[in-house]
């Protein structure tokens, strides 16, 4: 399934073969890895070609890449993880190193859940993020989601047990949040 959201300075898309490359590069920094739940490191041409895939063909996802698109400049990714028998979706987000600091993430989130509650129909969208992440914890609340929990040694990463802090979001929140 194609999908083609835009923001003012943002243009996210489903991946596409020609995508790999930059992908690679930009997703395959350790600080990538270290701050998010389900990227590898080392980050393989095969995972880049899996993330391309699955962009393109899921059913229980939506993964698009975020580019600048004044410049078409590639930095970072935006995907929901969805549970329709549920009408809900996990929320998560990557920004290349070189593009921290910018907005984008704040940005291309908002718009992924503008999709997430208008098109795709869901009631609930959550996230979270570890604890030695309190940006990715900023980036939430900015979104007018609401820190629902904390969950100790919750995911094992890199031999390590990590907590995870929990956020969400119904529907009638967007009301609040002027979405």
């Amino acid at each position: 399934m194609k999908i083609e959201l835009h923001t003012p300075r943002l243009l996210l898309r489903t991946y596409i073969a020609d995508d790999i490359p930059e992908l690679i590069a930009l997703i395959g920094a350790r600080e990538i890895a270290e701050t998010t739940l389900r990227i590898p490191h080392p980050y393989t041409h095969a995972d880049a070609e899996d993330q391309v895939r699955r962009s393109q063909g899921s059913e229980d996802a939506v993964r698009l890449g975020v580019w600048v698109e004044a410049s078409s400049t590639f930095v970072g990714g935006v995907g929901l993880r969805l549970e329709m028998d549920h009408h809900r979706a996990e929320l998560g987000y990557w920004i290349g190193v070189p593009y921290w600091g910018n907005g984008y993430a704040t940005e291309a989130a908002r718009a992924l859940l503008q999709y997430a509650f208008d098109e795709l129909k869901l009631n609930r969208v959550y996230a979270s993020h570890v604890p030695n992440n309190p940006a990715s914890g900023k980036i939430l609340l900015k979104l007018g989601m609401r820190q629902e929990g904390y969950l100790r040694g919750h995911i094992l990463k890199w031999d390590e047990y990590q907590d995870l802090v929990l956020y969400g979001m119904v529907k009638g929140d967007l009301k609040t949040v002027g979405m």
